[in-house]
């Protein structure tokens, strides 16, 4: 598995912004990081920043934060 792999990646659409957005909580806390006129053109370009963040850190030899968000990890299951 690629390190890039690790972290949860999603994409919504953002009515405010009449897009999707990417976003990956734990490299980019502060919310969204790309946009697209589709969910598949959003996360493309969400994947390829997440790789080159990835890349850049392992490249300066700097720390990434562990990968902690979980798909879905709040959601309890109805009885």
């Amino acid at each position: 598995m690629k390190t890039q792999d690790r972290y949860l990646s999603f994409v919504r659409w953002s009515e405010e912004d009449r897009a999707y957005i990417g976003y990956c909580p734990d490299l980019f806390p502060a919310g969204g990081v790309c946009h697209g006129k589709t969910p598949v053109e959003a996360f493309a370009a969400l994947c390829e920043i997440v790789a080159e963040t990835v890349s850049t850190a392992k490249a300066q030899k700097l720390p990434l934060p562990a990968p902690q968000t979980r798909p879905m990890r709040d959601v309890e299951m109805a009885a």
